[in-house]
């Protein structure tokens, strides 16, 4: 077990008990931080959301290596994730008391500046349908709706990183949830060209099983459908929902219907790092659900101070397919929240990939990446190239709006500390592919 400093008790078989921001200063001295660190850690919670639980705590992190440790900074703030500006007008609130609608002024005045709906999620996603809009569903992709259930906004535990970080701030106006399943199969219906549904958030697996069933049953019958996702990061925060929750068999049975009604059933699991596959409950828990014939695929962002190192993915890829599941992306830390503190750059980013990927069977070269979710699409960092004298990344889209863009190769000056597609300049030409 990493985890020397934890205690004996472990929570394999224990009740979910979560952390929120008021459990901050108990676990940030355990890291060992000083009273004005542990300050700065909470300012910057009134920003972003901190979220965990004790199987995070008790089983993942390592705390005699904290506040370095991996799992550590997966899940806890660090007071270097906002401009310091920020963090110290914060923090002067918090030390003197203000009062709580000055604090959260503030914090919201901070995320404005944050980006907090990338790659055009309010403006271009939703589409409008009948009277208007409906809440929670997104459209980007011809063959794929994208559906956030309202009882799945929030997650066993909240990663640092996160890209939907948006919606667990407690601002209603940032928030996209949905709670009508009949209009979501409405939506299908009149939209024969979409194929694939993926329930998200958020984290789908923090429903019960008569929750979830009630947006699940109702698609199963539509024979347009080809498969049906689940994106969540439940396998790695909290794998008991698949085996000693008191609702895990009738989960697995509602799996097995979906397979049974001839859908693909594929959960998009979220492993940011090895550890994260170590204990003998995630196991367990990918065994049960697989042999409900479902599928799991895995996929995470590089992150900066976690996992920006081949040999973690190397080990991740390996260990994944050793257990049957399907590596699947490599994902580029998304423009939004702490990008600045996370990111690394898309030329490191694929040397990485390709150091890790060079290592790895046939079976574990079905990930994907480094991928970049931008606006136009799913945009997969190919290489670093000199092509008539000139330097250039190489790029393709493995997802676009416009689908007569997927798969076609084209070029970017290169950029040694480009993080995102915005910071690139197309090379050969006067624009991008996807420009009007």
């Amino acid at each position: 077990m990493v985890n020397d400093a934890a205690p004996h008790t472990r929570s394999s078989g224990r009740k979910f008990r979560a952390f929120t921001a008021k459990h901050l200063d108990e676990l940030t001295a355990r890291a060992g931080l000083s009273p004005d660190q542990q300050l700065a850690v909470r300012a910057v919670a009134t920003v972003l959301p901190f979220r965990t639980n004790a199987y995070v705590i008790e089983e993942l992190i390592d705390w005699s290596a904290a506040p370095d440790d991996p799992i550590y900074r997966l899940v806890f703030p660090q007071e270097d994730m906002l401009p310091e500006a920020d963090v110290a007008h914060l923090a002067g609130l918090l030390r003197r008391e203000a009062p709580k609608a000055e604090v959260e002024a503030a914090a919201h005045a901070v995320r404005m500046k944050l980006n907090p709906h990338p790659a055009g999620q309010m403006e271009l996603n939703i589409p409008t349908f009948g009277d208007g809009k409906i809440p929670g569903l997104q459209h980007k992709y011809d063959e794929t709706v994208l559906y956030f259930p309202k009882q799945g906004q929030t997650c066993h535990a909240y990663c640092t990183y996160c890209f939907r970080w948006a919606q667990f701030v407690g601002e209603p106006d940032l928030k996209m949830a949905g709670d009508e399943p009949d209009q979501l199969r409405r939506y299908l219906l009149a939209h024969p060209e979409v194929t694939s549904v993926l329930f998200t958030g958020g984290d789908a697996m923090i429903m019960g099983e008569p929750v979830l069933r009630r947006y699940i049953e109702p698609l199963l019958d539509l024979e347009q459908l080809e498969s049906i996702r689940i994106g969540t990061k439940s396998l790695a925060y909290w794998p008991q929902k698949f085996v000693t929750d008191p609702d895990a068999d009738a989960m697995l049975r509602l799996f097995e219907q979906v397979v049974q009604s001839g859908k693909n059933l594929a959960f998009m699991a979220h492993f940011t790092h090895p550890r994260e596959l170590e204990p003998l409950m995630v196991a367990e828990a990918c065994r049960r659900i697989r042999d409900t014939g479902a599928v799991i695929r895995t996929q995470a962002p590089l992150i900066r101070t976690i996992n920006d190192d081949p040999k973690v993915w190397e080990n991740m890829w390996r260990t994944q397919t050793r257990m049957g599941l399907v590596p699947y992306y490599m994902f580029v830390e998304r423009d939004t929240g702490p990008q600045d503190y996370f990111a690394v750059p898309l030329a490191d980013a694929y040397e990485i990939f390709r150091d890790a990927y060079a290592n790895v069977s046939g079976l574990s070269r079905t990930v994907r990446g480094p991928s970049m979710s931008a606006t136009p699409g799913k945009v997969c960092v190919d290489g670093v190239l000199d092509l008539f004298g000139e330097k250039v990344f190489a790029l393709h889209f493995i997802q676009a709006r416009d689908s007569s863009l997927v798969n076609r190769p084209f070029y970017a000056k290169f950029d040694p500390n480009a993080v995102w597609l915005d910071d690139l300049k197309p090379a050969f030409a006067d624009k991008f592919p996807f420009e009007a």
